[in-house]
């Protein structure tokens, strides 16, 4: 964690409350150091800003790690789900494939 790094995305996030990669980029800062507020970050972003489609992997994959596999299941399908109305392959192959191997794993 970057303390530095996050007073700037902080500012940022006060200069522009509505560009979600703000928080989204705030929220990777807290990955490693202090998960759950991470995915707090994260589920404010799917909330407040459901179109900004990078966040659905990061999300999943944070409720994985925390044990919420079932939720992270609902956070894969509804990111399929936007990849496949933005036309996005790449993140669609990529979410389609996490959610199987998450799928693989709890059987």
């Amino acid at each position: 964690m970057n303390s530095g790094r996050i007073e700037l995305l902080q500012k940022y996030i006060e200069q522009e409350p509505n560009e979600p990669f703000n928080y989204y980029a705030l929220a990777n800062e807290y990955m490693a150091s202090d998960a759950p507020k991470a995915l707090n970050i994260l589920l404010k972003v799917l909330s407040d800003f459901p179109d900004y489609l990078p966040t659905y992997y990061q999300a999943a994959q944070l409720l994985t790690q925390l044990e919420q596999e079932e939720k992270a299941l609902e956070v894969y399908e509804d990111g399929i789900a936007l990849a496949k109305i933005q036309g996005n392959h790449k993140i669609l192959n990529e979410l389609n494939s996490a959610y199987q191997n998450l799928l693989f794993e709890m059987d």
